[in-house]
């Protein structure tokens, strides 16, 4: 990939480094100075990170003005072996999963199939995380997280082994990457590599269980909080490390827009960002969006929106 040297200045726009895409735009220099790290500790097979999408999506979109985000791998499964590997929830194989995993999708109305991990299960959660590093690498943290969420719908919504290197290769060339290099240098010691560093990372931030988040300011404090909490809980955080001031949410996007981002919504993320009610749900997304914008689906008596 080439990079354009920031020294070559363009005769056409009179710039020295990159332009942007417009000649004028309007700033904002009255927006926080971002000098808080957030960490969000994860991994492709958590369900309960799945869970918590539609609350740390909105976090993200309100708030994102206050912190840098940095999700780091957590390794939640290298393989399966003899012993119990959950022990506290009853797990000592894939099978034991699926049951937990319906459970999670249904109290939180984020569906999850499960049955994958009879019929199929997922060996290791290694794999789709390397993969997720070298993407973080090479194009970004955007579309890093794009990856994963792709990731995710295919393995917890639509059953699919993203643990496999087939399916791994199929959901990065629906992003328009090369798929094969990109599983092939996740398969390589530098994928291996650049996932220690993320447990290396994890293990110092002092994490034990996923989903984590951390947000530290630049005095090295900060708070941890782990589990899926509600929208208040993350926005209590960000105001104890603002050291009491509380921060301003920025308005939400129009659902148009998000759904355009994402591609793909579920019923309860809509109702998360907006704060729908179920039983306005239709209304709302028929007022927000024309016909020819969206297609209604369902899943697992959930429905969901996909962008025409």
């Amino acid at each position: 990939m080439t990079t354009k040297n920031n020294l070559i200045c363009d005769l056409e726009t009179g710039v020295c480094g990159v332009a942007g895409e417009d000649e004028m735009e309007m700033i904002d220099l009255n927006k926080p100075q971002k000098t808080i790290d957030l960490y969000y500790v994860t991994d492709p097979i958590c369900s309960h990170c799945w869970a918590l999408e539609p609350t740390l999506r909105r976090f993200q979109e309100q708030y994102g003005d206050y912190f840098n985000f940095h999700t780091v791998m957590g390794g939640l499964l290298e393989k399966w072996h003899g012993g119990p590997i959950d022990p506290a929830n009853g797990i000592s194989g894939p099978a034991d999963v699926a049951g937990h995993w319906r459970e999670v999708g249904e109290h939180y109305r984020m569906p999850i199939d499960g049955s994958l991990m009879i019929d199929n299960p997922v060996q290791s959660s290694f794999p789709p995380s390397r993969v997720y590093k070298v993407i973080q690498k090479h194009h970004g943290e955007e579309l890093a997280t794009e990856y994963l969420r792709r990731a995710r719908e295919n393995l917890f919504a639509f059953n699919q082994n993203i643990g496999e290197r087939r399916e791994l290769i199929e959901i990065l060339n629906d992003l328009g990457l090369d798929g094969e290099e990109i599983v092939n240098e996740a398969e390589s010691a530098t994928g291996d590599q650049l996932l220690k560093e993320d447990f290396a990372l994890a293990a110092k931030l002092g994490v034990r269980g996923f989903p984590t988040i951390i947000m530290v300011n630049e005095d090295n404090k900060g708070v941890k909080m782990v589990g899926n909490r509600p929208l208040e809980y993350y926005v209590s955080g960000l105001t104890q490390i603002l050291d009491g001031e509380e921060p301003k949410p920025s308005k939400q996007p129009t659902l148009a827009n998000l759904l355009e981002k994402e591609k793909l919504l579920f019923a309860k993320e809509i109702e998360v960002m907006y704060d729908v009610d179920a039983s306005q749900l239709q209304a709302f997304v028929e007022k927000e969006l024309s016909p020819e914008q969206y297609e209604e689906k369902e899943l697992l008596g959930e429905k969901y929106f996909v962008q025409q």
